[in-house]
């Protein structure tokens, strides 16, 4: 779960421009919530196209990816404003070139290219050999609404947090 997670807070933030600064402004853990809401269809469609080869037939991603995807992008249009704050936070503060561009770029033309941005990275990022645990971690958390997995991972993110981590990759959740 923690390579998941650290995965996940790696796309978050790898985008072009975002997190320019040594080191990134923390999120809360409704900014979290929001991003990981946002962004689990992504992440899951780029992770079935990663692990396409690496799994067998039977997997989970390979069976059930994509009707998972679309399952969890219902929760996406409520997740956009958080997200897209998320977002600009992330891109090196307010008045940074990628925040601008967040900015001023309507959300009909955003979206889609923060979810293929996203889509991209976790193609190309992810380790084929973890794919299995991947699967496992993703089929376990499937049965869920979207927004308790998200809920769910922002919980044991923040939970790193208080046991003296307070980091995944190099994503910083703000004390509580």
């Amino acid at each position: 779960m923690r390579k998941l997670l650290n995965l996940l807070a790696s796309v978050l933030i790898a985008a072009p421009g975002l997190a320019q600064a040594a080191e990134p402004p923390c999120l809360t853990a409704r900014e979290f919530t929001d991003l990981s809401s946002y962004s689990l269809p992504s992440i899951i469609t780029g992770t079935t196209q990663r692990c396409s080869a690496a799994l067998g037939p039977e997997a989970f991603l390979k069976r059930s990816g994509a009707s998972l995807a679309s399952r969890y992008a219902s929760a996406k249009p409520a997740a956009w404003p958080g997200a897209k704050a998320a977002f600009i936070k992330l891109s090196g503060g307010a008045n940074s070139d990628a925040a601008n561009l967040f900015k001023n770029l309507p959300d009909d033309k955003l979206q889609p290219m923060v979810d293929t941005l996203v889509e991209g990275l976790i193609a190309q990022q992810v380790p084929a050999e973890r794919c299995r645990t991947i699967d496992a971690a993703v089929r376990l958390l499937a049965p869920l609404p979207p927004q308790n997995t998200a809920e769910l991972i922002a919980l044991a993110v923040g939970l790193g947090s208080r046991s003296g981590g307070g980091k995944v990759g190099k994503l910083t959740l703000c004390p509580a």
